[in-house]
């Protein structure tokens, strides 16, 4: 589903002291503002001085990783920024690997297949398929998620170790983005038991209105949790018996993957 970033527990006061960790942090940033940031935004939101920020953004430009546009006073990821994201999404098999599969489950469902990872308190998109209906769901790899009112941030809750779990249960933020997103904390845990229970989870106008979705575990050989594959489409085109309908296709895809994924 599209993904919004939710808010990020980030405290500036608690910067990084040394300079490479605040060079990090602030590309970091440049890369979660595909659009751009400026310089001040950048600063208070890394909890970086504006001086010290000016410098660090100056070295990760001569590098490639950044790139400025005078006019708008914008600073937005370079190209060997996407260099990097494209060789790791390689290792890490999300393109050669991930991108068929996928595929063949949209040419199934003709509807978007999404995959996301488990990244800390969020989920991370990873790969995304557009369906090839002219209205449909669209997503940004590269980009968070919440877990409390997505498909795939559901079962990679009910997925995770016992310890992340019980963890992610007791402090995920239960922000409302949708019409009807889980904002009492004992729901959300009947809600994730019962995604460990069937083996799939589903959402409906949670995340936003007017969207629903099913997503199932991807799970590694030994059965860990790698991540979690989604079906998302309009809610005017798809109830939700008919994206549950689709797990088994799901599942099938998810268990070739399992296998097929460099283990991280």
């Amino acid at each position: 589903m599209p993904p919004v970033t939710s808010s990020d527990s980030r405290d500036p006061a608690a910067a990084p002291a040394d300079v490479v960790g605040r060079a990090i942090r602030l590309l970091v940033l440049v890369g979660e503002h595909a659009h751009g940031s400026t310089l001040s935004a950048l600063a208070r939101e890394s909890g970086v001085p504006v001086s010290t920020a000016h410098r660090l953004l100056s070295t990760l430009r001569r590098e490639g990783l950044v790139e400025f546009e005078p006019d708008g006073k914008r600073y937005r990821p370079g190209l060997k920024l996407f260099q990097l994201g494209q060789q790791a999404g390689q290792a890490y098999g999300f393109a050669g690997t991930a991108l068929p599969v996928m595929q063949r489950v949209t040419r199934q469902t003709e509807e978007a297949t999404l995959m996301s990872v488990l990244d800390g308190a969020r989920h991370l998109y990873v790969h995304y398929v557009d369906g090839p209906l002219p209205v449909g769901v669209r997503s940004e790899p590269g980009r968070h998620g919440p877990l409390h009112c997505t498909s795939m941030g559901k079962v990679l809750m009910a997925f995770a170790p016992d310890d992340v779990r019980a963890d992610l249960l007791d402090r995920v933020e239960l922000t409302p983005y949708g019409p009807n997103s889980i904002t009492d904390r004992d729901v959300l845990r009947a809600e994730v038991a019962r995604a460990a229970d069937l083996g799939y989870a589903t959402v409906d106008e949670e995340h936003h209105a007017g969207l629903r979705a099913v997503a199932v575990p991807i799970l590694r050989a030994d059965g860990s949790l790698f991540g979690a594959l989604a079906t998302a489409a309009p809610a005017f085109r798809r109830e939700l018996d008919d994206l549950v309908a689709l797990v088994p296709a799901l599942r099938s895809a998810a268990a070739e993957l399992g296998v097929r994924l460099p283990d991280r």
